[in-house]
């Protein structure tokens, strides 16, 4: 952080000593490589050896601890990164996949057969989205959108079909936040599971600790941080992880989204730095929210008073991360949203370009990118607009000298 920056009222706090502590037990993750190395040993095998034909046979039905089978069904550097981001996340396991959807998808097929129900929130990640709306009715597996932020509207909405409640912490990407501990008191009363997506919000917010069954993140985000792979995870019970990577009927083990194991190596290297990049992330957004709202501009940011659920989220966040990087501004029009984007690009402010977590400022317009695949009519009912630009804002050194710059672009754009 720059010290001639103007500071913003974001002061990260160290968390309280009965709060949880994602960062520490990473830090307390303690590898060896096989001849001593700091980092763990990268096996680069699809298939392995068993001394004798019986250690095969209890592998293949889950008796044999320690024991690799074959790298879709698990890796020594792929439990190495599951662990990690098990501990992150405050749950007993974790099963690694090759992207995000690679991890969706197989959750919901785990928990939902022909004849069951999702209940959804409305504003998700539009892969997501077209997954339960073109696909999963294939198998006869219908999902109810509805508005996360409305508690009765959630339960009116399950019926006795239901299985799954599911939801982003924060979403995709209007940025509404989910009542996590109270949409998980709706899902224990009726008995389904309650599933998060928690990629824009990894160590601000711990949805298991909260009471979410299942923890889903989009690797390929913040947790990757350098926008050169994708990857997935599931965190979840033992039984749940089990379930998934069953040889018999196991979602994970069937459908085959395994990861890469030098992939899987290079993720937990830039995993041990989440925690310092958060925290920039989150200081640099807040502090552009608080200038551009104050300008005038219409901002959409957890951290500001003027978000519908600045409160709530306040009391579900780890502070010492903050409110998280993501910030949305309309500016009226997609082809002001599109000259906007453009000119900060040409200004190397950043790049025009879905995703998020860089440290680079990403942005693009949702609603003919990410969100694409949400039909124009429910853009529009879910408040979706043309000039909405979804920022993902970078690890700039200096930021109140990214805010004139941006600010010069919106000057001569007439964006003010």
């Amino acid at each position: 952080m720059n010290p001639n920056s103007e500071p913003s009222t974001f002061n990260p706090q160290p968390a309280t000593k009965t709060s949880f502590h994602p960062a520490d037990k990473i830090q307390d993750l303690q590898y060896f490589g096989e001849f001593g190395g700091v980092n763990p040993s990268i096996s680069d095998s699809s298939t392995y050896t068993f001394l004798s034909a019986k250690t095969m046979f209890d592998t293949f039905e889950g008796n044999a601890e320690g024991c690799y089978l074959y790298s879709r069904h698990s890796s020594p550097m792929n439990l190495y990164l599951g662990q990690a981001l098990a501990a992150m996340e405050g749950t007993e396991s974790a099963n690694v996949a090759a992207s995000g959807m690679g991890a969706i998808t197989p959750v919901l097929l785990q928990l939902c057969a022909a004849g069951d129900e999702i209940v959804s929130s409305r504003t998700i990640y539009g892969g997501t989205y077209a997954f339960m709306k073109n696909m999963l009715p294939k198998w006869n597996i219908k999902t109810r959108f509805v508005d996360i932020t409305k508690l009765d509207q959630v339960a009116a909405a399950i019926s006795p079909d239901t299985k799954v409640l599911y939801c982003e912490t924060v979403s995709n990407p209007l940025l509404e936040v989910a009542d996590i501990e109270a949409l998980a008191v709706i899902a224990k009363e009726n008995n389904i599971k309650l599933v998060v997506d928690n990629t824009f919000s990894p160590l601000s917010v711990a949805p298991a600790k909260l009471g979410a069954d299942i923890v889903i993140h989009s690797l390929t985000k913040f947790v990757n941080g350098s926008s050169d792979t994708v990857g997935g995870v599931v965190c979840a019970s033992q039984d749940f992880i089990n379930d998934l990577k069953n040889v018999n009927d196991g979602a994970s083990m069937l459908l085959g989204p395994t990861m890469d194991s030098l992939r899987a190596a290079s993720i937990l290297k830039n995993l041990r730095t989440l925690h310092i990049r958060m925290k920039q992330h989150s200081h640099n957004a807040m502090y552009l929210a608080q200038k551009f709202e104050a300008d005038g501009l219409k901002v959409v940011y957890p951290g500001l008073p003027s978000h519908p659920s600045h409160e709530l989220y306040a009391k579900m966040i780890n502070p010492e991360y903050g409110f998280g990087g993501m910030m949305t501004i309309d500016v009226g029009s997609l082809d002001k949203a599109n000259e906007l984007m453009e000119l900060m690009q040409h200004r190397n402010l950043g790049y025009l370009a879905v995703s998020l977590g860089f440290y680079k400022t990403l942005f693009s317009a949702p609603g003919s990118s990410t969100s694409s695949e949400i039909p124009l009519e429910e853009q529009k009912a879910m408040g979706l607009t043309d000039g909405l630009i979804r920022f993902s804002i970078g690890l700039d050194n200096d930021i109140e000298r990214t805010y004139q710059m941006m600010k010069q672009c919106m000057a001569a754009l007439n964006v003010f």
